[in-house]
């Protein structure tokens, strides 16, 4: 049953989120709340990996849920959860597209589908932002101002915002970021702070 569920799942996320991995977000938060197989730290977690691994950001964390919570089988339900609302669509506009291609209303569509797109990213951007810098818990738990943000996100994003803007140090391939950032991520233990 654990199987049905991982597929259904994440075929609802890949059948409602247009726009990419950063796009699926909104639909995570959503299957964390309503699952409890990863919590919103383990799923800003998720994305960063994502992000810094080979292959679809949505695809590798449906494989990375699917995996923790049911080893193999479950990174492969999960994926093809994920996958299969795009394969069926790919197919039935291939075949559609064909005869309206020229269709005023599937321009006017696909024109629309942008800004919703860009709308659902920006969300999930920003989602991730807040998780990264922002530590509610503490601050409820303190009440003092300075415990809402986490220092070190706050000055990580600062720096890797000015490098990723100064000639000639934005010219840098992002996986040198991206190494840069988990070499001071493990220095200055980011995971426990």
């Amino acid at each position: 049953m654990i199987y049905l569920r991982l597929f259904f799942e994440f075929f609802k996320t890949g059948l409602f989120a247009i726009g990419g991995g950063l796009a699926t977000l909104p639909f995570l938060y959503e299957m964390s709340d309503n699952t409890g197989w990863f919590t919103y730290q383990q799923l800003a977690d998720m994305v960063a990996i994502s992000e810094s691994t080979p292959g679809p950001m949505g695809v590798n964390m449906a494989t990375y849920v699917g995996y923790t919570v049911c080893g193999i089988p479950g990174a492969i339900v999960a994926t093809l959860g994920l996958i299969t609302p795009s394969i069926i669509t790919i197919l039935i506009i291939a075949t559609m597209l064909k005869k309206f291609r020229d269709s005023p209303w599937v321009t006017s569509m696909f024109y629309a589908l942008r800004p919703a797109s860009a709308g659902f990213i920006a969300n999930a951007c920003l989602s991730v932002v807040l998780i990264a810098i922002i530590t509610v818990d503490e601050f409820k738990q303190s009440g003092n101002i300075a415990d809402l943000f986490d220092l070190k996100g706050v000055i990580m994003a600062v720096v890797l915002l000015v490098l990723t803007n100064v000639k000639p140090l934005n010219k840098l391939h992002p996986i040198v970021y991206l190494a840069a950032a988990a070499v001071v991520g493990v220095v200055f233990k980011f995971a426990g702070a």
